[in-house]
């Protein structure tokens, strides 16, 4: 993938996450902190971010539960140590902060 297609996919990822956090029937704040890094911030004054790591061609997610790094295996972002698709473990790391149950759509 280069770098190109990276950024394009990886953008698109942020932005279905932000239109599902939309649609959610949970209490979230969410910004866009320049072209790569998506702040949630919960009721509960929590916060996940997803940041774009272009040079590896990885997302990066930092949850309560800890870091984790996702990487396009041509049908999905997965987890570079458990294999766990981008979609599952954000509905994981999201319920755990939100206290609710929520569950995201394949992000690409």
């Amino acid at each position: 993938m280069t770098e190109t297609e990276f950024t394009t996919s990886a953008i698109a990822v942020l932005t279905r996450i932000e239109e599902q956090l939309d649609s959610l029937a949970i209490d979230t704040d969410f910004e866009r902190k320049g072209d790569g890094i998506l702040e949630i911030e919960f009721e509960n004054g929590s916060k996940i971010i997803v940041n774009l790591q272009a040079p590896m061609q990885e997302i990066w997610v930092a949850a309560k539960s800890g870091g984790y790094h996702f990487k396009f295996d041509g049908a999905a972002w997965r987890d570079t140590r458990a294999g766990t698709e981008l979609s599952g473990a954000l509905s994981a790391y999201v319920s755990q902060q939100a206290g609710a149950a929520v569950v995201f759509t394949a992000l690409g």
